[in-house]
């Protein structure tokens, strides 16, 4: 029997059809391997989409779970409950920078979240709504939601569903001058840049450009919003990606990693915006929820033990390495990026456009990748993968080429 044949695949009929999802169905995880119905594994150097940072089952996210489970799992925001309390006061103290926290579901809520509060912030400085305009850049992704989608500065994401929100502007990643220009006539409130973009290829900023960005910022009175809900908690090898730019920011949203599987998404103001948002300037009803909050606190912990950034440093390495023998005794990659495990490998000319076609042969390989673009495929592995796993999914990375390169 095939995966296709599973019967459990007709109900996906029921879902609005806003994804095209392989045709298997993931029944069991364990590490960074994942099996389906039919019990054919997977190496998983996806992790979800950056988000299963310890991988799939992990023992000490599961007793944490467990634990708050039998506690209380939601009281609202109406009331306190001791986890998200913990949560704020250690994620303020791990960023070096916040002063309070917003806990919320996602990312794309996290970002909503910015949005208002660069606004809020800009209007309590006396600046017209024109003058409350925000900078991204173009591969950037920061949301689904109408105003997240909007600062998205990627037309396919955001055709269809005009009018779109004012108040945003385009600028070239890693184009300094650009960022001048548009910043030049005094009506921008904030820039708002991920350090590696995602969805953009995987690409990280240019060495010295987020200290550029800080100081056009500070010339103009505008702040800065760091986007780490993919590059952040771990994932380019610091804890906040921005450490490794030198730069102090004055927002940055969180989400992905932080819950390790359990969805939840933060907020992190710096002094500068931390009491522009009073009673009633914003809210959730789920966010911040005791599960989530114990996890994400079990996370954070095991965020910031030296061993898992050692771990991260070295599988980068070995995954670079093995990403760069395979472009060059294949022919399939001009070039390999990216930071930590967050790593993008750029398809040869010959083979642009095809990153779907090769992670399906990925997947018949018994291997989970992802793409950021046609042309990049994107590896996001847990970040305490073992050798013995990386180098399995190398190996079928190199048999899934070849299948591809056979029927080319």
């Amino acid at each position: 029997m095939t995966a296709q044949a599973d019967p459990l695949l007709s109900l996906s009929d029921y879902f609005l059809p806003v994804y095209r999802p392989r045709q298997v169905v993931l029944e069991r995880g364990q590490g960074a391997r994942v099996w389906d119905s039919h019990g054919k594994e997977y190496v998983d150097l996806a992790a979800g989409i950056a988000v299963s940072a310890f991988g799939h089952n992990d023992p000490e996210l599961f007793t944490a779970l467990v634990e708050q489970a039998g506690r209380i799992w939601h009281t609202s925001n109406v009331f306190y409950s001791e986890p998200p309390l913990r949560l704020a006061e250690e994620l303020v103290q791990a960023s070096r920078f916040a002063r309070r926290v917003f806990l919320c579901n996602s990312g794309g809520e996290a970002n909503e979240a910015a949005i208002k509060l660069v606004r809020k912030w800009a209007s309590q400085q006396g600046r017209k709504p024109d003058q409350r305009v925000i900078v991204t850049f173009r591969g950037s992704f920061h949301g689904r939601t109408l105003a997240t989608v909007t600062a998205t500065a990627q037309p396919k994401y955001q055709a269809g569903y005009e009018p779109l929100p004012g108040g945003f502007r385009y600028v070239d990643f890693n184009e300094i001058a650009q960022l001048e220009i548009a910043m030049a006539a005094g009506d921008v409130a904030a820039v708002m840049i991920e350090p590696v973009q995602g969805e953009g290829g995987v690409l990280p900023a240019a060495p010295g450009f987020l200290q550029q960005v800080r100081r056009l910022c500070d010339h103009h009175g505008a702040l800065l919003v760091l986007d780490e809900i993919q590059c952040g908690m771990g994932r380019s090898g610091t804890l906040f990606a921005h450490w490794q730019d030198g730069v102090v920011p004055d927002i940055v949203t969180l989400a992905k990693a932080l819950g390790g599987g359990f969805p939840i998404g933060a907020m992190l103001a710096g002094p500068k915006v931390a009491d522009a948002m009073q009673f009633g300037a914003h809210g959730t009803t789920f966010g911040g929820n005791p599960l989530a909050a114990a996890v994400a606190r079990t996370v954070l912990h095991k965020l910031q033990r030296p061993e898992l950034a050692a771990n991260v440093g070295r599988q980068s390495q070995a995954l670079r390495e093995g990403l760069e023998r395979i472009g060059r005794e294949l022919g399939v990659f001009s070039q390999v990026r990216g930071r930590g495990l967050m790593l993008g490998a750029v398809l040869a000319p010959a083979h642009a456009g095809q990153a779907g076609a090769i992670l399906d042969a990925a997947a018949e390989e018994g291997l989970l990748a992802l793409q950021a673009g046609p042309d990049v495929l994107r590896f996001v592995p847990a970040l305490n993968i073992s050798d013995a796993d990386l180098g399995d999914g190398l190996k079928r990375l190199r048999a899934a080429f070849e299948r591809y390169l056979a029927r080319s």
